[in-house]
């Protein structure tokens, strides 16, 4: 393999397992885990928790996503990432991503269902506070729901 790309080497901070605790009333954490593949060209996301709970909004028992698993790629020409996904529902969805300075950053432009994705590394490196944001028009935001990653 050639040397890996210096954009690349900036998604190491995610290599590893998280647990993952979204804010919602009721829901339990679950995990993530990011690793190379391909010798270092694209990094996999992959993300479960067990079942989730009766006492877990309904939206979120009857629409479970888990497992997902996402692919993240460069595009060398401007140093922005581009991430694959797809989850249990058979949802396929393709976001633009960031992650410099500790901030890392998805965006989905989709008609009727525009999304956003703003998470912040410590300065430790072990935990991320995001959040995810949702938009009809791609002009006015609103929280879907905020969630926590921890090593």
């Amino acid at each position: 393999m050639t040397e890996r790309h210096p954009a690349l080497a900036r998604l190491d901070a995610l290599v590893g397992r998280w647990t993952v605790q979204p804010k919602v009333q009721g829901l339990g954490a679950g995990w993530t885990d990011f690793s190379w593949v391909e010798d270092g060209r694209f990094l996999r996301q992959f993300s479960d928790a067990e079942p989730p709970p009766a006492s877990a909004p309904q939206a979120w028992r009857e629409n479970n996503p888990l497992p997902t698993t996402s692919l993240i790629g460069l595009d060398d020409a401007g140093e922005e990432f581009t991430m694959l996904y797809t989850d249990a529902r058979g949802v396929h969805r393709v976001y633009r991503m960031t992650f410099a300075d500790g901030v890392w950053r998805l965006t989905r432009d989709a008609p009727g269902f525009n999304q956003r994705f703003t998470g912040t590394l410590s300065p430790d490196g072990d935990t991320i506070d995001g959040q995810w944001e949702t938009s009809e028009n791609g002009v006015d935001w609103r929280l879907d729901f905020e969630l926590t990653y921890r090593r």
